[in-house]
């Protein structure tokens, strides 16, 4: 079938099948539990600024830079980049930790617990 031929067909699902999508929950729920294993990078933003590259490059050893957050203000959870909760550094058998304060989108989290 060439491209002269589009004009003259009446049924696009003649040229385009349509797929029939499996709304079935307890398939969902088993393809979900696949993505339970899959690694994810959080990180603890402790605070941030935005600076002119001017000012990045004035820089120097010593040099203080005021960021966007007050002391003992909760600091953002990022799974992936992705705000998912507010959070705190602490110190466990040494090493730092992190507790969760509270969790940005709890029922997408609940969703993915269930599985």
């Amino acid at each position: 079938m060439g491209l002269d031929d589009l004009d003259n067909l009446d049924n696009l699902d003649d040229f385009f099948p349509v797929q029939e999508i499996n709304t079935d929950n307890s398939a969902k729920s088993r393809d979900l539990e696949f993505f339970r294993h899959i690694p994810v990078k959080v990180t603890l933003e402790v605070a941030s600024v935005e600076l002119p590259l001017g000012d990045v490059m004035q820089l120097h050893e010593g040099a203080v830079v005021k960021l966007d957050k007050q002391v003992g203000e909760a600091l953002d959870v990022r799974v992936n980049g992705r705000l998912m909760a507010k959070g705190e550094v602490v110190v466990v058998n040494g090493s730092y930790g992190l507790r969760i304060l509270a969790l940005q989108d709890e029922q997408a989290l609940s969703e993915l617990g269930s599985v």
